[in-house]
């Protein structure tokens, strides 16, 4: 390994962990939809150089979380009802396609780190930490796409549910709302454990049209 390579490798993890954090800020609405993100400031908040952020912002704007817009750099992608619609209406086929493949071919093993997925994110609905929950309740999406192992629907889900986290996030606004999604995950993990991909399937439909439900009005 030469000394270019070696620098690389050391800064990958600074710039992974300024991605991470500038996605924190976009997915809570801290820094909000059509906002321009400053590099100089957001260079001085982090205490960082250009090439860190401008790295993590390439990653940001790889997942659609960010546009490259000319003349005014990087900005946070805004979505209209109609876009977030037709994302949810193909994130609903892939899941529902994913979960009835998961309960006819997923590993007890693997339906049993999902379980676990889901244990851990009630623990933190218990304690009421929002953003903990919702990375926790992505990767469960994530891990029942990932059961059947179709790499191609796999990279799908993730490309569209990576420019969707400020939409889920806010879906859960509010007590009523998240204590309505987290009924149904109760519900989509009781299905997957008993091998029902239809009744698994249904939760999933019904839980990415309540998605939209709870998020038009905040649009």
């Amino acid at each position: 390994m030469n000394d270019r390579d070696l620098r690389i490798d050391l800064q990958r993890p600074l710039q992974e962990e300024v991605a991470t954090t500038l996605r924190d800020l976009i997915t809570q609405g801290v820094i909000p939809a059509g906002a321009r993100l400053n590099e100089l400031a957001l260079c001085a908040q982090f205490g960082l150089s250009r090439t860190p952020l401008r790295e993590a912002v390439r990653v940001l704007a790889g997942e659609g979380l960010v546009e490259l817009v000319p003349g005014r750099g990087a900005v946070v992608r805004r979505l209209s009802v109609k876009d977030v619609a037709d994302s949810l209406t193909v994130l609903k086929s892939l899941e529902m396609l994913a979960g009835r493949l998961a309960c006819e071919t997923a590993s007890d093993e693997a339906v049993a780190r999902v379980a676990a997925l889901h244990d851990a994110m009630m623990e933190r609905y218990a304690a009421r930490d929002r953003l903990s929950y919702f990375k926790l309740n992505q990767a469960i999406h994530s891990a029942i796409v990932a059961l059947p192992g179709n790499a191609t629907l796999i990279w799908a889900h993730d490309a569209i549910q990576a420019r969707m986290k400020h939409i889920r996030f806010i879906g859960n606004a509010g007590p009523d709302k998240w204590a309505a999604a987290v009924a149904e995950h109760e519900e989509m993990v009781r299905s997957l454990k008993a091998r029902d991909g239809e009744a698994l399937a249904t939760v999933l439909a019904l839980h990415l049209d309540r998605t939209l439900e709870r998020v038009r009005g905040l649009l």
